[in-house]
């Protein structure tokens, strides 16, 4: 499917993004890459710090190709996108991978470690050797933007998120965001973050979610529709634990089924860091 030019560009002489039906605060287009710049913008960064409306007035940037995130500048490791290692030439396009093989071999690679341990039985019950599939989708009460909104003014008034800044991305989706800035949080788990992307543009589908928040190493995401039961939660955390076993193995969660019970059910934000 064919995809809008990139329109930061235009930013760079129209910086309050009039010419795309835009008003923006006073920011920067970010180029810079592990390698030095890169040919095209990669972000639009704001100076100033994102209040609770922000991620709300972005969304308009949509019918530009622009997708909206809040960047955290003061999370621990992290000086802002600038000072990121990103890596946008060691990504892939998340279409061309399927969120459930990617799980699946996620999950593989990990129980030939946690079988060694001689663990399998405590951390991971319900599930064991097997892959257990994909969680059902759950219809959301509410429109996954709304939602979003909503808790993202919430996060960042309660200073849930560590100084976060107003950016907007050229991606298709919201669940792209990671890929098309060649984020490189999960780097020492996964090189390629549109194999991770895949995976969210799945959850994107099913649960509704958002990409709302990048930090160094950290993702976070709004969910507008959780699992309502505990069977549902452990389904999902099994997801969560192949994309992101740090949220268990070096977490404050000793087994699937606490983390399920703790982090997933009736839970409208998901946080990912990996180590």
């Amino acid at each position: 499917m064919a995809m809008l030019p990139n329109p930061l560009p235009h930013l760079a002489a129209d910086p309050t993004g009039a010419a795309l039906d835009l008003r923006l605060p006073p920011g920067s287009l970010v180029d810079t890459t592990h390698e030095g710049r890169w040919h095209e913008p990669l972000l639009w960064y704001a100076d100033g710090p994102a209040t609770a409306d922000t991620w709300r007035s972005l969304l308009p940037a949509r019918t530009a190709g622009l997708q909206p995130v809040l960047i955290e500048a003061g999370a621990p490791h992290s000086k802002g996108p600038s000072g990121w290692d990103l890596m946008p030439d060691l990504t892939s396009y998340p279409g061309d991978h399927d969120a459930e093989e990617v799980l699946a071999g996620f999950w593989t690679d990990l129980l030939e470690d946690v079988a060694e341990e001689g663990e399998e039985d405590d951390v991971l019950a319900p599930y064991g050797t097997q892959w257990p599939g994909l969680a059902t989708a759950l219809a959301p009460a509410v429109d996954p933007d709304e939602a979003a909104a909503a808790i993202t003014a919430d996060l960042v008034t309660t200073d849930w998120l560590e100084k976060p800044h107003a950016a907007l991305v050229h991606a298709r989706r919201s669940a792209d965001i990671p890929a098309a800035l060649g984020w490189s949080g999960p780097l020492n788990y996964e090189n390629d973050p549109a194999r991770l992307c895949a995976v969210l543009r799945s959850w994107e589908d099913r649960f509704g979610i958002r990409v709302v928040a990048l930090a160094f190493d950290r993702l976070t995401l709004t969910v507008a529709a959780p699992p309502r039961t505990q069977e549902e939660a452990e389904a999902v955390a099994a997801e969560h634990y192949a994309f992101c076993p740090d949220n268990i193995d070096q977490g404050t969660y000793e087994t699937l089924r606490e983390y399920a019970a703790k982090a997933v059910l009736d839970v409208h934000t998901w946080s990912f860091w990996w180590d």
